[in-house]
């Protein structure tokens, strides 16, 4: 399911993009999206931030609880993003579900699709169970739920895609080069 409820347009339209991180879990998308939105001078906006915050105040018992509040976490991601004037919004994006949201946005649409070996991307989230917040239940996730067709493809909404190899670190020089390039084309079209 998308969001629930109106995404506005960005208040504010400007030249500065909104560059959309995705890949599955343990891709590298942190990794990458902290350092890119400081090169790219724009906020970085992290779905796991915000569900942490939740978190802090929300019991998250289960599985099913810690759903709901990711899906809350992206809803406030794209509430924030329609206010800014160029962001990095920085989340696992499904793509049946979040096309339209992004769409809604408006404005200077790239993504970065952040990819890696699937054993690689289950090494990295096997090493980081434990140590996030409890409410991630990193521990009970079925691979099926985390590394599947929703997010192992990008997006793809009719925007630039960059589509980068987090399996070792990323230059940043030559990927920040491609996003500024794709950044002078306007998003296409209209949602599907």
């Amino acid at each position: 399911m998308g969001v629930t409820g109106p995404v506005r347009r960005r208040r504010q339209r400007s030249t500065a993009p909104l560059v959309v991180v995705s890949g599955p879990p343990a891709s590298g998308k942190t990794t990458l999206a902290v350092p890119l939105a400081s090169a790219l001078s724009l906020p970085l906006v992290a779905k796991d931030t915000i569900k942490e915050a939740l978190m802090g105040v929300l019991p998250v018992p289960d599985v099913e609880t810690s759903r709901v509040v990711g899906a809350a976490s992206v809803a406030a991601l794209l509430a924030v993003a329609a206010e800014t004037s160029g962001a990095v919004l920085e989340s696992v994006w499904h793509r049946s579900r979040s096309e339209t949201d992004l769409h809604r946005l408006g404005g200077n649409i790239v993504e970065v699709f952040c990819g890696c070996d699937p054993a690689v991307a289950a090494q990295r989230y096997a090493r980081r169970a434990g140590t996030r917040a409890a409410g991630h239940l990193d521990a009970e996730r079925r691979a099926g739920e985390l590394w599947n067709d929703e997010v192992a493809r990008p997006v793809a909404g009719g925007w630039p895609v960059i589509e980068v190899d987090t399996t070792a670190p990323v230059e940043l020089g030559p990927l920040i080069a491609a996003i500024r390039s794709a950044a002078g084309a306007p998003s296409a079209g209209t949602p599907r």
